[in-house]
């Protein structure tokens, strides 16, 4: 039978390289989103559904599709905002 120790420094590791997968899978308040889903957009844009696919169909915004969800590139939301003069 084989008994195999799990010490204190090995639980330190794990600790460590939990933290960091942690902040990597949700980054903290330092790494603003790139991209950004259509009810967030509504939001901040203070829009109905149909002036975002407005947006969308007439070029002012572009977006990429994943499945059904659309996402849009915070960039472009704020060249529209200042644009706009908000």
């Amino acid at each position: 039978m084989n008994v195999e120790l799990v010490t204190r420094e090995d639980l330190r590791r794990l600790e460590d390289l939990l933290k960091e997968i942690k902040q990597l899978i949700q980054p903290g308040q330092s790494q603003p989103k790139k991209w950004l889903k259509s009810s967030e957009v509504r939001k901040m844009l203070n829009i109905s559904p149909g002036t975002l696919q407005n947006l969308r169909i007439n070029g002012t915004l572009r977006f990429t599709k994943m499945g059904s969800i659309m996402y849009y590139k915070l960039e472009d939301i704020n060249k529209i905002l200042e644009e706009n003069g908000q």
